[in-house]
């Protein structure tokens, strides 16, 4: 009749501790724990529905769990390598927005598993701390101090002669940007071009004047160099955009530079994030890459409707990363630094590996599946794993007295 009473949340508590807690991991028991607690709030449990969830949560538990000998790894990679040659080669727009156009799809996982030391569209995602992500208005002057401003950018025009340079500026780019006249004269001046002058009756015209007369070929270098200079901004950080999320407001850039965000005030260190994994690496550590190429594989199968398991992607995480670097999965990476010297030449460049071993004078052990399948050898998956040995010796012979009473 026990079943049919309505369980308290210390009665659950028990049930879970007493039949639950022993056959699954910590993760999995808190989990299920919140899950019936919450569930517990909203409407009555019974003793025969926590066992019935308890019974099946422990069989599913133990369903996941690979067998002894398992190729995890030829696993994983089927489990991986199948769905991502099914990806179509397209180009998405960031969150809707026409602004940015951001690598997905097959390009993007090309990317992360060859490690390219740089993204083709690097992007990060900027939190606010308290006192700025509920305000637009607070939130907007982070966006003018973080995203970097060129003298283009507020230039309505500039025209060069052999004598001097005239640049016009646009007030309402000025003013957008929050950059003083001051500001851009100061910054003029630091290049060491010439004598900058500007007046107070006109302070939207600047001129350079040159000490002496130049040839036509410094002009376009002595233009440029003028255009590019930054007035404002954090290196690296092009353009940004303010997006809504909930409640709270996110600025969402394009390039990254995480050292120099952090140092901003007003910026949530804790939750800055960019697609650019081996900036995380060098500022954040190699853990944090790890996290980082398990999110951004993860995001890119998602995009496409993809279902790969969860624990497929991070051993792939972790062969990337486990040696403190990050490696990519090829000849020059992964493959091409195993210890196996037939696994090496199995890859690419066959002949070369096999010159490089022979002179180094490397021996091979014959540990791994390829080089067993080249030999002919049983492989060590599986029941490949186990070996039986036998001692004669030791086997005790039958008396005679046994063997008369086995007969009869």
């Amino acid at each position: 009749m026990s079943s049919l009473k309505a369980l308290s949340k210390s009665d659950i508590d028990k049930i879970l501790k007493e039949k639950l807690e022993k056959h699954v991991s910590p993760q999995v028991y808190n989990e299920v724990r919140e899950r019936l607690t919450e569930l517990a709030n909203k409407t009555e449990l019974y003793e025969n529905e926590i066992e019935a969830i308890v019974s099946e949560v422990i069989r599913r538990y133990r369903s996941s769990m690979i067998e002894p000998g398992e190729a995890v790894g030829t696993v994983a990679a089927q489990s991986l390598g199948e769905p991502s040659t099914q990806m179509t080669l397209r180009v998405f727009h960031y969150a809707g927005l026409r602004e940015y156009n951001v690598t997905l799809g097959l390009p993007r996982l090309i990317e992360i598993v060859d490690a390219r030391k740089k993204p083709e569209t690097p992007i990060t995602e900027i939190y606010l701390d308290d006192e700025h992500k509920y305000d637009e208005e607070k939130a907007k002057e982070i966006a003018r101090t973080i995203e970097t401003t060129l003298l283009e950018n507020i230039a309505k025009g500039i025209s060069i002669e052999l004598t001097d340079v005239t640049i016009e500026l646009d007030q309402e780019m000025l003013s957008d940007k929050g950059i003083t006249v001051e500001t851009v004269v100061e910054t003029l001046k630091s290049l060491g071009i010439g004598e900058v002058e500007w007046s107070e009756d006109n302070p939207l015209v600047i001129r350079i004047r040159f000490e002496e007369e130049i040839d036509y070929v410094k002009t376009e270098k002595i233009r440029q160099k003028i255009l590019s200079t930054k007035l404002k901004g954090v290196r690296g950080i092009k353009k940004v955009i303010i997006q809504k999320r909930g409640n709270e407001y996110v600025l969402i850039a394009e390039g990254s530079n995480l050292e120099e965000l952090m140092k901003i005030p007003g910026i949530d260190h804790k939750r800055l994030y960019t697609n650019n994994v081996f900036e995380i690496e060098r500022v954040l550590g190699i853990e944090a890459a790890r996290a980082a190429i398990i999110k951004e594989i993860k995001n890119v199968l998602d995009d496409q409707g993809l279902d790969v398991d969860i624990r497929h992607i991070i051993l792939l995480a972790d062969i990337m990363t486990w040696t403190g670097h990050i490696r990519q999965v090829g000849r020059m990476g992964v493959a091409g630094e195993k210890q196996s010297v037939l696994a090496r030449a199995t890859f690419e460049m066959t002949v070369q590996k096999l010159l490089e071993a022979a002179a180094m004078g490397e021996s091979d052990r014959l540990y791994g599946i390829t080089e067993n399948i080249i030999m002919g050898q049983v492989i060590p998956v599986g029941t490949g794993m186990v070996q039986i040995y036998m001692f004669p010796t030791l086997i005790k012979p039958e008396t005679s007295e046994k063997k008369e009473g086995s007969e009869q």
